[in-house]
Formats: structure tokens, sequence, C-alpha cells
């Protein structure tokens, strides 16, 4: 008797999807054997990932071995990305538009077969694909976990009923050799007072936050509207899953916090720019900034949140915090978990995705807080 293949079973058959970052300026195609599909997402929570993307973890998607993206004219690797090497033992490049600071993807270091000298894609940022739906993608496992708890694993144990896997390296495992951070204790001014150390990956945008509970801060009657409702010696602290943010940073989300610029040390001037900062207007009213050599997104600035220059208020980043106690920053901040900003932007692009983060941060905002933590801060975008 003969047998009905399906269509995506059929010899050769290939499905092309496509990806761009924001400013546009990286796009370009993949074809995938439709055998392969959905390609496989690991979200990776690793230091170095966090630490260059600004996040709580990166979104990738590994590649068939001989599928590599196809750039559209006017992009192209040479033109469009900046290369990063995180370490001398890295084996793989991280790339990032030079332009809006989208993360692309990873190269490895070792070209593969050894005597063409062509670099081998080893996987993409799947956040910046036009769709990311069950059938293209799907996001099966954590990894890299072990330093990074509490945080997004925890929030997000399965998603669409299906549970997610946890990887991490055992004793012996090669990729054991991935370095932690170096280790920072708590800071402090020469008034004696705590502060927070902010810093991307390879130092380059490095600065520190008073808390929040400090005069000038706390009796400000519009810088405090911005701190924690249940604790004014927080900041607060929410999820953001607009279509903006993950075609700037090439990831389903990003968690932010808000603070009033004047205040950090060094000074940083409304140009956003200190170290090796890069500057982009993704709109008429918002600049965004990121770190040039190692691409971690850092603030978010909007016109309307300046009723003076001391009183200027940006988003950070809360991937490139550098807390002792951990990536989530407890010590420092009240996290929003009774709703996500840009939930139903979410939910157009990966509704399983935003519907399960959605209820994890929830959930777990009721185990720690004893409550779904809601709030609204004045002035943002959800």
């Amino acid at each position: 008797m003969a047998t009905t293949s399906l269509p995506h079973q059929l010899p050769g058959a290939n499905k092309t999807l496509t990806a761009a970052c924001h400013c546009r300026s990286v796009h370009f195609t993949i074809t995938v054997p439709t055998s392969s599909l959905p390609l496989p997402v690991h979200l990776c929570h690793c230091h170095v990932c966090r630490q260059t993307h600004g996040t709580l973890a990166s979104f990738h998607a590994a590649l068939p071995k001989d599928v590599s993206p196809v750039f559209i004219a006017p992009s192209s690797f040479a033109s469009s990305l900046t290369g990063y090497t995180h370490s001398q033992g890295a084996t793989a490049t991280r790339l990032f538009c030079k332009t809006c600071g989208c993360h692309i993807g990873d190269v490895d270091l070792r070209p593969d077969p050894p005597e063409t000298g062509t670099p081998r894609w080893v996987d993409v940022a799947s956040s910046i694909f036009d769709q990311h739906t069950p059938d293209t993608f799907q996001i099966r496992s954590h990894i890299f976990t072990r330093g990074a708890v509490p945080g997004l694993a925890e929030w997000l144990p399965a998603i669409g009923g299906r549970a997610l896997n946890t990887w991490n390296p055992g004793e012996g495992d090669p990729e054991l050799g991935i370095p932690g951070p170096a280790e920072k204790g708590k800071e402090f001014d020469e008034r004696g007072g705590e502060r927070l150390r902010a810093e991307c990956h390879c130092g380059g945008v490095s600065f520190t936050l008073p808390r929040p509970g400090i005069p000038e801060i706390a009796d400000d009657p519009y810088i405090s509207r911005w701190i924690s409702p249940k604790d004014p010696n927080k900041y607060a602290a929410c999820l953001d899953l607009c279509g903006d943010c993950r075609l700037l940073d090439g990831t389903h989300f990003l968690a932010w916090t808000f603070v009033p610029l004047a205040f950090c040390e060094p000074k940083i001037g409304p140009d956003l720019k200190i170290g090796t900062m890069v500057t982009y207007r993704s709109s008429e009213d918002v600049l965004r900034s990121f770190c040039g050599v190692c691409g971690a997104t850092v603030f978010y600035a909007v016109a309307d949140r300046v009723p003076t220059e001391r009183q200027r208020i940006v988003d950070l980043a809360v991937g490139v915090l550098r807390a002792p106690e951990g990536v989530l920053a407890e010590e420092w901040m009240t996290w929003r978990t009774g709703r996500c900003s840009w939930v139903e932007a979410g939910k157009a692009y990966d509704g399983e995705f935003a519907e399960a983060l959605a209820r994890g941060v929830d959930e777990w905002g009721v185990k720690r807080y004893g409550e779904s933590v809601d709030f609204k801060l004045p002035h943002t975008r959800g």
C-alpha cells in the first residue's frame, strides 16, 4: 500500500523565514528544511548573555549545520554588524546591529569546513523573525540557570502546558569553562550611602545608582512617583513585551527599572553618552542607548519625563545591574508582577509565550509578596 507523506516530510521541502532588526540595517532570510521545523529555541541565562543583551536571558534558535542567513541588500554581514568575542576562550562571536544595537546571533570562531575559512552560524536570535509560530520556532529549554536563580526560569517553567527543560553543565563538562562574573560586593559613596552598580559585559558602560530612599529622591514630588509603592527604599521594575523593544534587543521582552538620570555617578547627560555608549532614536520622542562594544541595551529615554533636568527619569535595563544578591536585584527593587507592559503586543507575536510569562510572574509575585503586585507608573507605555 502506498504511503502518503505530509508536506513537511517530503524530501527537499523548504521554508524561508525573514528577520530584521528595528532599523532594518540587518535584514536577512534563512531557508530551512521543513523537516527541521520548528527550530528549537533555548533561553540562555549565563551572565555573558544577560550582560551583553541587558536582559534576563537571550533567545537563541540553533541552526541546522548547512543553514546560514542570506542578507538582503543593502544589508550585509560586513556593513551592518558589530562582533563581540567575550573572552579568549570563547568559541563564538556575538553579533549585533551597529546602528540600533539589536542582537542577531552567534558565529562560530572555528571555520567549518576548515578549508573554506567560512564562519558557520551557530544560532540566530529567534525574536527578530517576522513570525514566531508553533510551526516555525519552539522554545524548549532554559540553559545556564545555575547563576540566575531566582529569575526567568522560575517565572517560566512551561509554555502552553509543555514543560521546559533545564540544562546546566556538570563537573568535567567543557561547557563548565564559561567564566563567571567578577564578584562585586556592596558599594558605597563618600557619605556611606549604598550604591548599585550598572555595568555592561565589556565594562565600557559603568555607573552607580543611589538608594531611592535618600531625601533628594524620596522628597521630590515627581521623582518619588517612580519608586516602589511597597518599599520607598527600592525602585520599581516591570516586564515589557512591546515590539520595539523586541526588535531593539533580539529578545521577546525586556525588564526595566526607572531611575533619575541626574543621580547616576559618574554624571550622565541627557544625550545618555558615557563610556562606549551609542544612541539610537527609535521614534521622534524616544532615545535609546546600548554599548557599542558588547551590544548591551542600557537606557530608554522619552521626552515627556523631564519636568526639569534634575528630575529626568529614564528606563534602565535590569540585565546590566550587578546586584550582589542576584539577577532580580530584589534588595533594590519591587517587581510589578500583576501585569506585563504591552502584553497584547507580546501575544500578537508569540501568544503562548506571552500568556505563560504573564501567568508565571504573577504566580511568583503572590508567593514572593503575598499578593499580585500591580501599580501604575506615570508616563509609561503600559
